[in-house]
């Protein structure tokens, strides 16, 4: 997982706020003691990295994949 890369909670709230978290945003979410699974599902990751921010990393979306490869049945 992307999130799991952070490890100190002040390199957490650092990154986030180069994502463009806002600062007091970036510090409570860096504290937080949610588990990699329930982070992946809040807004803290739904909001830092967005598909826009995946694409130029050179990650290719699943649903771009499944309608590029996927034959036709009908």
């Amino acid at each position: 997982m992307l999130e799991s890369k952070f490890e100190d909670t002040r390199t957490q709230a650092q990154n986030r706020i180069q994502l463009g978290v806002e600062i007091g945003q970036a510090y409570n979410w860096s504290r937080t003691r949610m588990g990699g699974w329930a982070v992946a599902q809040s807004p803290i990751l739904k909001t830092t990295i967005t598909t826009s921010r995946l694409k130029r990393k050179g990650y290719k979306p699943l649903l771009d994949y499944i309608n590029n490869t996927q034959t036709s049945i009908w």
